[in-house]
């Protein structure tokens, strides 16, 4: 690809809260890079402190990752998921249908699951004890079941999503795993199964270790 390099680059923490260890986003461009065993390294940020000068027009809302291929600079999860996915077809099918299948469900993963369920963490961490909170969990917890129940439905007894592990699966297991301080996904056996079988993946292991390795350092 034009534009690209051998090692890819992009921002992680060093540290993090308890509760966010293997949530933190930039897990999903590592999950990807060791799913293709494309090089990458990091530069570590301080989750706590300002911003580095520039940092914003790397990333225009100060989170993280920021990803660099080359001359290339991307943000948001989903675009560098998909620009790691064009490099190689294990992550994303040449076949015309099928990469528009799996790109349909890399958007429902981001925009259909993991806001219902982002809601649901901010109810129950950021927002804990709060009347606001207390008295809408019952609705929020409502609605994300509903978005997990539709995903239960349609995955049925398949493996992955579209009959084949791509970028697609890695998003939604990733968004998945948001609510893990939830019984929530447990009570879809075939998603629960779902996302034991993508933890289970050699390069979702190397990808959490890298990760708990930089909030070691």
């Amino acid at each position: 690809m034009q534009g690209t390099s051998d090692t890819v680059e992009f921002t992680a923490f060093h540290n993090a809260p308890a509760f966010a260890h293997g949530l933190v986003r930039d897990i999903r461009v590592r999950w990807a890079c060791e799913e293709i065993e494309l090089p990458y390294k990091t530069r570590l940020l301080d989750t706590f402190a300002e911003r580095p000068p520039g940092y914003l027009r790397e990333q225009p809302f100060g989170q993280i990752p920021s990803f660099r291929d080359g001359p290339l600079d991307l943000f948001e999860t989903g675009a560098i998921l998909l620009h790691i996915g064009e490099k190689d077809e294990r992550l994303l099918p040449r076949e015309d249908a099928a990469r528009a299948r799996a790109v349909s469900w890399l958007f429902a993963a981001l925009n259909s699951v993991e806001p219902a369920l982002m809601n649901l963490v901010t109810i129950d961490i950021f927002a804990s004890g709060q009347q606001w909170a207390q008295l809408g969990r019952p609705h929020a917890e409502e609605f994300a079941r509903r978005r997990l129940r539709g995903v239960s439905q349609w995955l049925g007894q398949q493996e992955w999503l579209e009959g084949r592990f791509t970028l697609a699966d890695l998003m939604m297991i990733s968004v998945l795993r948001n609510v893990r301080h939830t019984t929530l996904v447990s009570e879809f056996g075939n998603l629960a199964e779902y996302q034991a079988r993508g933890e289970e993946r050699p390069a979702f292991a190397r990808a959490l270790a890298a990760q708990s390795a930089d909030f070691a350092r």
